[in-house]
Formats: C-alpha cells, structure tokens, sequence
C-alpha cells in the first residue's frame, strides 16, 4: 500500500476518505460510512474486539443521544483510526465505541506520523475525552500527553488489567496448572456431573443459519446462573443482547466463532461464546446453570476450552473483562491496563472538569 493508493475512490465529501498525500483527517458519523472503510481497519486492528466486525456490532445499535465520531487520518506508510463516540448532552464527552463491554481498546495505527497526526485531530474537537480502559503500554498513551501539553489537562490512572494465558503445548492437559487441592476438586466436579447424567462437550464452529438458537440457548443458560439473579444476564440487556447475537452471526460468516457448551444429560450446564482468531482464543461471555452448582459446570467447560486453545497451538487464552478470583484460579498475567481522562482548556473540557469535580466533592461529602 503506498500514500496514493484511495481507500474510497475520489470525490471531497466528509465520508470520501482517501490515503492521498496531504489528506485530512476525516470523520465518520454514519453506519454507511463506516462500512466504506472496512478494508482499511481489517488491516490494523489486532484482536477480535479491535476488529470491524465486533466494533460495527455495537455501532449498529447505538443507544439514542450517541453519535458516531470515527476519525481517520492518512499516514506516509499506513493510516490511524480513533473509533469514537460523542455523547450528546452535558459537556459532550467523546468516549471509546464499545466501550460499555469493558474491555480494553486502543486506537488503531500502524504509522506513528498517522498516530500523532490522529490524537492531534481528537484534541482539536475541544472534547473532553474518557478512555474508560486502555492498554497501559499503547504508544497512544504518550502521543495524547504529548498532544494535549499546555491544551488540556490529562488524568491517567491505573486500572485493573485483563487477564490471560500465554499458552504452550503443557496447557492440552490444563489440570497440570493446578495446585493439587483445584486437581481434586476438579476431579470430583467431574464425578459429581457424571452421576446425574452423561457429560458431553461440545466446542462449536456453526455456519451463521444456526447463530440464533445457540446464541439463544448461551442466553439462557446464563439468565439461569446468578448473572440472571442479579439481572445482568443477556437476555434482560435491551443493548448488549442484541450487540452479541449481532457480533456472532458476522464472526460466523467468518468461521471464527465458537460457542461451547458442557451437557449433562442432555442439559445444557455451562455455556461460552467466544472466538478463535487464529492466534488467541478470546473467551466474550460465559455462564452456567446454578441448578448443576454442585459440579462446577463453568470451571469444568473452562478446562476443556483451555485444552481446545492449546491442542490448535493458539498463542494465548483471553479472559478478557477484569481479574476475578475465578481467572486467578488459572493466571496470574494480565495485560496492563489504564484509563485517561482529557480535559481541554476549552468550554467543553471545562465543563466536563467543573462537573466531575463537583461528583468529587459530593462523593466526599456523603
């Protein structure tokens, strides 16, 4: 790809973009525009909730009061793209496109000018900006800092990392990561979920037509766990429901997903929707059935995931979300992670500071 070759074809307009030298940045704000520049991001993203597809999933159901505010801005060997989102209302915070799945997201570059020349243009709205979990050792960590000296205010944080398993060929037989005591309980789960029924496992490749009643049947396996107690389960998510059953019908028009599952007796016990990219298993949602509790259905699909990743020679097990105790059953590594709010010393920025200062104070207060 050279600095004349189009991503788009000619014309000037706002969506038109093009990798011409001395091009502008560009934004995208409609769902149309945005499929105009899929080529493009297949090139750059790295990971399956940096890609088009998981990123155009969520895009496709914004919630009313959001707007797209994709920028992309040409660079000598490759472009950068900040897939963003403005929040209509208040001080107009501009935050990360799916940012509301927690997990981490960074820009998309391959050509640092593109990158500097990318957050120069997000400083250049005069938005406030909220990067609400962002790679800690991201070179777009230091190109906002830079970007924003004497033009606005940058708070940076550590915050709590994702973790995963660098995986190698010890981990097709994952029991051997665990402490004898995990061993022993995961040997009697085992026993326990083979009196009530046959145990079968099932890791899936489904061709698109049979997405809806899998996705449907992950959904209700999970509503049946506490994730259903609490009402975090995807089947009360008027948003997120609908964003997965969209993700994974594109991830199966691409042969990447998987959806596993752990049968007892013919039950479904334990359910996982993830996706293989060739190099990581990225594990996207998991739940089980509190009715099969006394078997540990969820830890005993785990392993068997693990096992699946490690006999494909993937390089990495992705938990992604945020530690819990149940990951730290299986790792101690994570990849690090930050979040970064921006405030310009401009109207917006000034607002957004003024208000989040009073939260400060309020929060004290109470």
């Amino acid at each position: 790809m050279t600095g004349t070759t189009p991503i788009l074809g000619g014309g000037a307009t706002n969506a038109e973009l093009s990798l011409r030298a001395g091009a502008k940045v560009r934004t995208v704000r409609t769902l149309t525009e945005l499929d105009r520049i899929e080529p493009l991001w297949a090139r750059l993203a790295g990971n399956p909730v940096a890609s088009f597809a998981y990123r155009r999933a969520w895009a496709a159901g914004l919630e009313e009061g959001r707007q797209l505010s994709v920028l992309v801005a040409p660079g000598s060997e490759s472009p950068a793209i900040a897939p963003l989102v403005v929040n209509q209302g208040g001080a107009g915070w501009l935050t990360l496109l799916a940012a509301e799945m927690y997990e981490i997201l960074d820009f998309l570059y391959g050509d640092e000018a593109a990158l500097g020349a990318l957050v120069r243009a997000v400083a250049g709205t005069g938005r406030p900006l909220f990067l609400q979990r962002f790679p800690a050792d991201s070179p777009a960590v230091e190109a906002i800092q830079s970007a924003y000296r004497g033009r606005g205010a940058v708070l940076k944080r550590a915050a709590r990392g994702a973790p995963y398993i660098p995986l190698d060929p010890s981990w097709a037989e994952p029991e051997t990561h665990l402490n004898p005591g995990r061993r022993s309980d995961l040997r009697r789960a085992r026993r326990t979920a083979e009196k009530i029924g046959r145990v079968e496992i099932e890791i899936l490749t489904p061709d698109p037509a049979r997405v809806p009643s899998l996705v449907e049947e992950a959904f209700r396996v999970e509503a049946a766990g506490w994730k259903g107690a609490k009402g975090s389960a995807l089947t009360a998510d008027p948003v997120r429901g609908p964003f997965f059953l969209r993700y994974a019908q594109a991830a199966a028009e691409q042969g990447i997903l998987r959806m596993c599952f752990l049968r007892i007796g013919g039950l479904a016990a334990a359910a996982q929707i993830a996706v293989d990219s060739g190099a990581q298993f990225s594990l996207l949602r998991a739940g089980y059935d509190e009715e099969f509790s006394r078997c540990s259905p969820g830890m005993l699909l785990t392993v068997e995931s693990i096992r699946y990743a490690a006999r494909r020679a993937l390089r990495s097990y992705e938990f992604n979300g945020e530690v819990e105790p149940w990951t730290e059953v299986w790792t101690r590594q994570e990849r690090p992670c930050c979040s970064i709010r921006v405030y310009p010393f401009r109207p917006r920025g000034l607002a957004a500071l003024a208000g989040d200062g009073w939260r400060m104070l309020a929060g004290k207060v109470r």
